[in-house]
């Protein structure tokens, strides 16, 4: 007889375990893969300090001159 038997519900709690690992483990290597593509491309990035995202702002365009002459009185 052996001293130390074991009982199948922890033979199934370790399994689900084992896939819960798994699955962790899968899910740890894509947010590792996105973060190394993402910097990878470096020039498509910009980071968030609370400033202005230049690349967002609308093109401004310079104000036309005023005319200066007698015309205008």
């Amino acid at each position: 007889m052996a001293l130390k038997t074991e009982h199948e519900l922890h033979g199934r709690r370790r399994s689900r375990n084992v896939g819960l690992a798994v699955v962790l483990a899968l899910f740890v290597a894509l947010v590792f893969g996105l973060t190394v593509v993402k910097v990878q491309q470096g020039d498509m990035m910009e980071a968030f300090d609370h400033q202005p995202r230049t690349s967002l702002l609308p093109v401004e365009e310079p104000a036309p001159a005023p005319a200066t002459g007698e015309a205008s009185q």
